[in-house]
Formats: structure tokens, C-alpha cells, sequence
């Protein structure tokens, strides 16, 4: 399974593509990982509070709603162990990210500037 979500993950990011021991190194940190053939999101809680960590889709299945059903999944989960905070870094210039986050309900709060190579993450939460 890792080695998938590895090649996944290439398909995803091929600049920066995680190994199949990175996955397995976020497992053992205590993230969780949720993943169809096209598509994973990872997170993890502390307290009441959630942090995606990525979501991923091949670029031959983008914008057929895996990210949002991945979210909605994740977010059910969430609910069941009593978090009641989700937020995320995304770059300021990832503009289609940065939708699919505002469809679903997520909101800019913050800023972390140059975290990106030299690109600010806009920091946004969402309230379950």
C-alpha cells in the first residue's frame, strides 16, 4: 500500500515526491492517511484539533470530486473523535487549492510568510 501511495504521490507532486518510507514515517508520527487509486488526504489530530498535512489527485482524475469526498470522509471521522478544528497551509499562489478549501468551508485566518520556497501559506480553519 505505501508503495502505492508513493507512486501516487509522484503523480500528484513530481518535484517533490515522498517515498514510501515517508509514508510509512507518518504513520508512526500518528497521521492518518485515507486513499482511493486516485486520490489520498493525509492529517493529524492533537487535542481537538485537526491539521491536514496533503491532499493529493492524479492529474488525469482532478476536478471529479475526489479532494472534496476525501475531505467529507476525513471530516466524518474527525467528528467521531471530537475534533472540532481543521486548518491547513496552502500557497497564496495555488489558486485551485485554494477553492476547493473556501467551497468546503474552510477560511483564510493566518499567514506564514515565505513558507513555501519563498511563497507565503495562507493558514485556513474550518469550525466542525
Amino acid at each position: 500500500m505505501l508503495n502505492k501511495l508513493a507512486n501516487l504521490h509522484k503523480q500528484c507532486f513530481p518535484d517533490k515526491p515522498w517515498s514510501a518510507s515517508d509514508f510509512a514515517e507518518l504513520k508512526k508520527s500518528g497521521c492518518e492517511i485515507l486513499a482511493s487509486d486516485n486520490g489520498f488526504i493525509i492529517w493529524r489530530t492533537v487535542a481537538d484539533e485537526a491539521e491536514i498535512i496533503s491532499i493529493g489527485v492524479a492529474p488525469n482524475a482532478r476536478r471529479s470530486g475526489i479532494a472534496g469526498a476525501m475531505i467529507l470522509l476525513m471530516e466524518q471521522e474527525l467528528k467521531k473523535s471530537g475534533i472540532v478544528n481543521v486548518f491547513l497551509e496552502v500557497s497564496e499562489v495555488n489558486i485551485p487549492a485554494k477553492k476547493l478549501y473556501e467551497k468546503y468551508g474552510f477560511v483564510p485566518t493566518g499567514k506564514r510568510p515565505k513558507y513555501y520556497d519563498g511563497t507565503d501559506a495562507i493558514i485556513m480553519t474550518k469550525r466542525l
